[in-house]
């Protein structure tokens, strides 16, 4: 049995994580990551208040100690700058996955570590399992519906050898029956959306809060003016409702295939697979993790772009210089520089990396 510190967040995915855990004879602390406290004026709701008070009941209720994790500097420093910074030079960050490599299993994990904490739990729907020679490996959750292993993609091998995820073995609905059954508090909570850790707030509105508005022309592939857009950093490729531009064709919307930072142009055009910019085959990917499996020779995995998108069948190659090149056997929509790609064995995350380069497939084509 091991001491572990439970994230516990106070929703009822970790509440249920740690009741699964005393329930398996392990030694257990509650820790409330505080990491965001919304003193800037933002608007939207930030409920670290209220999440605080019911981890404090939770804790209570299993009879656990109960500590609260002081981490807002490096919150601000890891994941508001990042995210940020991101979007100021055009590209498209993913907060949640990042949040949980330098975050959840990075700072608080070095504090439980610190502490004497053999591992950190969460309430992750995924699973944590032991291969045969000792390393950890990270599959899929057993709810298909609910399955975040995705947003794990970026998680180092020591990180995984230090997690654990006992929510991730059950469906949604047996991990809120957990929770009634121990007389939780969050047992009815409804789920949190949002940023990770900041709220309901919408991305636009918290990236108008530190990034001014910059105006320029709507365009088509053609360069014909369409209207005109509040600044770049507000638009994602794919993107179908927001951009202002009513379409001329009945029963088909624009979609946002492009962004010119040169001019501070946003290009838009039919959502359809001919459009340019719209689909890609060929990525690049840096800021590469693995979690028991190297990436050191030619291989074909699944890949997944986005977290609520199929895994598709892809081609890696090590480019020597830390990052792969990666070529699916499909074309993709909508894949911009910044977003996560997720690899996968079956149900098995073998890591992820960040897309640096994605070339559309007028591009990649022209190109042989």
């Amino acid at each position: 049995m091991a001491k572990v510190l439970v994230g516990l967040s106070g929703g009822v995915d970790s509440s249920a994580a740690a009741a699964l855990l005393i329930e398996q004879g392990h030694e257990v602390t509650g820790g409330f990551m505080k990491n965001w406290i919304n003193a800037e004026g933002l608007p939207g709701d930030c409920p670290w208040e209220s999440d605080l008070e019911d981890a404090l009941a939770v804790a209570r209720t299993l009879g656990i100690e109960f500590r609260v994790v002081d981490l807002i500097d490096q919150y601000k420093e890891r994941i508001v700058d990042y995210l940020v910074e991101g979007y100021r030079s055009g590209i498209t960050p993913n907060p949640d996955v990042w949040c949980n490599r330098e975050m959840k299993f990075g700072v608080f994990l070095d504090y439980a570590l610190e502490q004497g904490f053999e591992a950190v739990a969460t309430g992750h729907y995924a699973r944590r399992r032991t291969l045969a020679d000792g390393r950890p490996a990270i599959l899929r959750g057993a709810d298909p519906n609910k399955d975040q292993s995705y947003f794990l993609a970026l998680m180092t091998e020591f990180q995984a050898a230090h997690a654990m995820f006992p929510a991730g073995e059950l469906l949604k609905p047996e991990v809120r029956e957990v929770a009634r059954r121990h007389g939780l508090p969050t047992a009815g909570k409804k789920d949190s959306q949002g940023i990770c850790f900041i709220g309901e707030i919408k991305m636009s509105d918290f990236i108008r809060h530190y990034i001014p508005d910059r105006p320029g022309e709507i365009v088509d592939p053609s360069g014909k003016v369409l209207g005109e857009h509040r600044g770049l950093h507000l638009y994602t490729l794919g993107q179908r409702k927001g951009h202002g531009v009513a379409s001329p064709r009945e029963g088909m919307a624009y979609v946002v295939v492009g962004k010119d930072l040169e001019r501070n142009r946003l290009v838009v055009g039919w959502d359809e697979s001919g459009t340019p910019g719209l689909y890609a085959r060929e990525c690049v990917i840096g800021s590469v993790s693995t979690i028991g499996h190297a990436f050191d020779r030619p291989c074909r995995v699944e890949a997944q772009p986005r977290y609520r998108a199929k895994a598709e069948r892809a081609d890696v190659v090590p480019r020597g210089d830390g990052r792969l090149e990666l070529r699916f056997q499909s074309p993709q929509r909508a894949i911009a520089p910044g977003q996560i790609c997720a690899f996968y064995d079956g149900g098995r995350l073998l890591g992820g990396g960040v897309f640096e380069e994605v070339r559309n497939l007028e591009t990649a084509e022209g190109s042989r």
